[in-house]
């Protein structure tokens, strides 16, 4: 690779990180960069991990200033999504490029829906609450073998998981995704690493911009507050999704 490729994955690794921290879905820019630049499928997947743990290392410290992270629910939460991630990053599933691209348009544009939709009020019975504890735990499996085998568009489904089943703001529901992320990348990113499909130099320099465009997000997204979040996921999702369905 020479010096202009190295600059495009530092600009495209800042862009990255700034989608992925307020919304999602940065791997869909990411990856096919990735591949222009002459990396094979399977390197490309597991090089962009080692950009999205970063990322998510520095967003949790920008987090962290504002005194906003918790910890030991981030970690609870993320345990769910460990044994799918792993089950998911191993797995060998075939299916079309063009249907995985329509597919994940779709999930994109019912997502948006949902988040206009109003949670449960928090006065919600008991029988209500376990319910939901339920849903969510088994969302998060499901959520924890998407993004371990596929990634790209996992921090949508994730948002939504929370936002309506916690019950709690779009930044805390930011904060818990971040944590939640980094987590389960970790056995996926060392599955890709042992079958030898990570590429150093091209994976730091992504992450190098990576970590700058999350760090930025996670100051923006506590200073702009919750409809600041709620309108630039939508945004974002939208026009992904458009981009992936046509």
């Amino acid at each position: 690779m020479d010096y202009s490729d190295l600059f495009i994955l530092l600009a495209t690794g800042i862009i990255t990180g700034l989608i992925n921290i307020v919304a999602g879905g940065g791997s869909t820019l990411s990856l096919p960069v990735l591949l222009f630049l002459g990396l094979d499928s399977a390197t490309a997947n597991g090089t962009n991990r080692l950009g999205i743990m970063i990322q998510n290392i520095a967003a949790i410290s920008g987090f962290q200033k504002d005194k906003l992270n918790e910890f030991s629910l981030s970690f609870k939460l993320a345990l769910f999504t460990l044994p799918g991630a792993i089950i998911g990053a191993l797995a060998a599933v075939e299916i079309s490029d063009l249907w995985f691209k329509r597919i994940l348009g779709v999930v994109m544009i019912l997502i948006v829906l949902t988040l206009f939709i109003p949670p449960v009020p928090k006065g919600a019975d008991q029988k209500q609450e376990q319910q939901n504890n339920w849903k969510l735990y088994f969302s998060l499996f499901g959520i924890g073998f998407y993004g371990g085998f596929i990634q790209a568009g996992v921090g949508f489904l994730l948002m939504a998981a929370l936002f309506h089943l916690l019950r709690i703001t779009l930044i805390k529901v930011n904060i818990h995704k971040v944590f939640i992320i980094l987590l389960f990348n970790i056995p996926a990113f060392l599955l890709f690493l042992a079958a030898d499909k990570v590429a150093w130099l091209p994976g730091i320099v992504l992450a190098a911009g990576n970590a700058t465009g999350g760090w930025l997000s996670a100051r923006i997204s506590v200073k702009k507050g919750d409809r600041f979040i709620k309108y630039a996921l939508a945004s974002i999702i939208i026009l992904m999704a458009v981009k992936l369905i046509i």
